[in-house]
């Protein structure tokens, strides 16, 4: 047996690469997903909806557009307010959001005049009962001691001729 030096074994083949899910908006568009997809950060496969509604309202490629102009720090906060936006969009088609946030505004001036009524309804009462504690103190001090007068009863009708005298009689006589 003769002794053969050591020989590379044959390269293995390299090991499959890992198929993730697309992210939502390849999978709406029935694209494929590539590795540094822009929007698979933003809208990952499990809430297809999200891209649904913003790509509804702004167009893929406006939604592509708007994220590669844009930091990587701010592109999460941005995919949120379009999808806020793409909602309020849907629902108020002139306005969106800003129809929303000008309704709160009234409803927040309304709720403050309110309040404003409310505090002052309070206050006056407040006065009002300070006023009446006051003047029954006032009245309390001007007035004398109270002095002990007894009661008269009518008495006439337990008199007789012989003993006349005032209608008139104190209780304790």
């Amino acid at each position: 047996m003769s002794s053969s030096p050591p020989t590379s074994q044959p390269s293995s083949p390299p090991p499959p690469a890992v198929v993730l899910s697309p992210c939502a908006a390849c999978k709406i568009l029935r694209r494929r997903c590539v590795e540094k997809c822009v929007l698979a950060p933003y809208f990952p496969p499990t809430d297809p909806l999200k891209f649904t509604i913003a790509h509804r309202v702004f167009g893929a490629s406006n939604i592509i557009k708007f994220l590669q102009e844009l930091p990587e720090c701010q592109r999460t906060d941005a995919v949120s307010s379009m999808v806020y936006e793409a909602n309020a969009r849907l629902r108020d088609p002139v306005y969106g959001s800003a129809g929303a946030i000008c309704q709160l505004q009234k409803q927040v001036s309304e709720l403050q005049a309110q309040l404003a009524k409310a505090r002052a309804e309070v206050a006056n009462m407040q006065q009002q009962q300070a006023n009446l504690l006051a003047l029954i103190c006032m009245e309390m001090r001007q007035s004398p001691e109270p002095v002990w007068q007894p009661q008269l009863v009518d008495t006439t009708c337990f008199l007789d001729d012989a003993t006349l005298s005032s209608p008139w009689e104190p209780l304790w006589t």
